[in-house]
């Protein structure tokens, strides 16, 4: 019995062992992940983790929503916020991967791409030996000209030809593996579209009310709510403003929307103020963002007279409560009213609030609850009226549509009434101060845009989809014609003249590949049937033994 040397290696060849594993552990690893499988399981696990974006608020977008959410799950939601589940698109375990699907395809796509290249310029192989292994073979009468005259029928058929002497090699189908890298190459700049659009793109809401003192201009202290890309900077943002000059809206007479058109003034940086109208579904495009429409409604225009004779009106939009009729409500505040002239003092138990429903077409008769058309046939506006602290000096965010409960329910504001006003009628309070409903300004609500990524994937998704449909519908098959040489022996209907050996088979799963082989034969000059039911055997003779007699 031999004896086995268990001693250790020596230090040197230890050390060159290390690196050598090392390698082949990255190598292993690098064919893992470009796998199509990998590729497969990292885009789904890519829409598995894009559902926290889509069921839970982000912060990105509505922060409020996210500060109602701590509110109302005071355990759940700091564990959620540490998982970064307020902000999936832009936290680490969304980016890991996203990164490794992007390396996945590239690396995956890259050697297909160039074998699919080194496949195209080469020249369809030889015929194999025995062509009656293949799963389509037929033996026919050799046609005038033999291979040259196969040659230019297949050709003529737009297969790749290749003529070897008395063979004929033809390949077709290159469209499947042509669309199937076109659909994954371009899953890659869908990709790098998505990230130049999270990157360096930005979006802002704004409500816009007609008007020249409510121009709007393109600052993010401006924007209802705004968000920036990671390389976008408040000073970044192009400059220009928009004032809403008129909106003209069209309704059916069951209220569903005909038609809105928005006209506003436009004054860009570097070029001159200007005139332009815009759509639902034709955006207003400046240089450097898309300004689109998303609804429109009326805002109120309230004038408020206190008890020293000084006025302040409030054009505040109402916010539409989703009906069909446009029913909106709003708030009209004034919490700089009642200053005392002689001394300047203000006294904050004196402010005023005026809680309202606008109505464009009122009902006939009470309740006074909804409206029953979208434009102003009938416009009656409902108010209630609150007297005393508003709460606005405290420095407390809170919204400019809904008045504090919290003051209401500390007893620091209180109702002193409620009036129906239609346009031009004034009501006058308890204390000898009057409030007139004047008139309604329309308001738009705007998304200001800019993905610079956009165009990149509209142009990835149409070749996406062609890509798609090649490698759903492209087959690549082969079929290879051989003539054989003249049986000088008698006895067959087929002696002394040249016979065409013909084999095809499809690369792919391919159904009907028979009834396309039978029809090629056919236009070359056979009647397309295999050769058992021709009377020829696998040889190339009949079954009553041309062969057996010539030899």
């Amino acid at each position: 019995m031999t004896a086995v040397d268990e001693r250790p290696a020596p230090p040197a060849e230890a050390a060159r062992r290390r690196p050598n594993r090392l390698l082949a552990l990255l190598r292993n690893s690098w064919r893992q992940l470009t796998s199509m499988r990998t590729a497969l399981v990292l885009l789904f696990l890519l829409a598995v983790a894009a559902i926290p974006g889509s069921v839970l608020p982000q912060r990105g977008v509505n922060p409020e929503d996210v500060r109602d959410y701590f509110t109302a799950y005071p355990d759940l939601a700091p564990v959620l916020d540490r998982i970064g589940a307020f902000e999936a698109f832009g936290s680490v375990w969304f980016s890991a991967i996203y990164v490794l699907l992007f390396t996945s395809l590239i690396g995956c796509i890259t050697p297909r791409l160039r074998d699919h290249v080194r496949a195209l310029r080469s020249k369809p192989p030889a015929a194999p030996k025995r062509l009656d292994r293949l799963p389509q073979h037929v033996v026919l009468p050799a046609p005038e000209g033999g291979a040259t005259t196969i040659a230019a029928a297949l050709r003529q058929r737009r297969w790749r030809v290749v003529v070897r002497g008395d063979e004929v090699s033809a390949e077709k189908g290159y469209l499947k593996e042509t669309g199937n890298l076109l659909f994954h190459s371009s899953m890659v700049v869908v990709l790098v579209g998505v990230a130049l659009g999270s990157w360096y793109g930005w979006s802002g809401n704004k409500l816009l009310v007609a008007g020249e003192d409510n121009a709007f201009c393109n600052t993010r202290q401006q924007y209802a709510e705004s968000k920036l890309g990671p390389r976008v900077g408040s000073a970044d943002l192009p400059r220009f403003c928009v004032r809403l000059d008129d909106f003209e809206a069209r309704f059916l007479e069951s209220g569903q929307p005909e038609h809105f058109n928005a006209k506003v003034t436009v004054d860009e940086a570097g070029g001159e103020r200007r005139q332009a109208n815009f759509s639902v579904n034709s955006p207003l495009r400046l240089d450097g963002a898309n300004v689109y429409l998303l609804g429109h409604g009326y805002a109120p225009v309230i004038r408020y007279t206190d008890r020293f004779g000084n006025s302040q009106t409030s054009a505040v939009p109402f916010l539409t409560t989703g009906d069909v009729g446009l029913t909106s409500e709003g708030l009209a505040a004034f919490p700089d009213i009642n200053v005392d002239p002689v001394t300047g003092s203000r006294d904050p138990d004196l402010q005023m609030a005026f809680s309202g429903l606008y109505l464009p077409t009122a009902p006939a008769a009470a309740p006074f609850a909804r409206s029953e058309y979208p434009t102003e046939r009938n416009p009656a506006l409902n108010l209630v009226a609150y007297r005393g602290n508003l709460g606005m000096d405290a420095g407390i965010p809170g919204s400019i549509y809904k008045l504090d409960q919290r003051q209401v329910s500390a007893g620091k504001v209180k109702e002193v009434g409620t009036k129906l006003l239609r346009k031009g009628e004034t009501w006058k309070l308890d204390d000898g101060t009057t409030v007139e409903f004047l008139r309604t300004e329309p308001y738009i609500t705007l998304s200001v845009r800019y993905d610079p990524g956009a165009t990149l994937l509209l142009v990835s998704s149409a070749v996406l989809l062609v890509g798609l449909m090649g490698s759903l519908f492209g087959r690549r098959r082969r079929v290879f014609f051989r003539v054989l040489p003249a049986d000088p022996a008698g006895g067959s209907p087929t002696s002394g003249s040249s016979l065409v050996e013909a084999g095809g088979l499809p690369r792919t799963d391919h159904p009907g590949f028979a009834d396309e082989f039978a029809q090629l034969v056919a236009a070359i000059g056979g009647d397309g049937r295999p050769d058992e039911e021709a009377g020829v055997d696998r040889d190339g003779g009949d079954r009553a033994g041309a062969r057996e007699g010539a030899e």
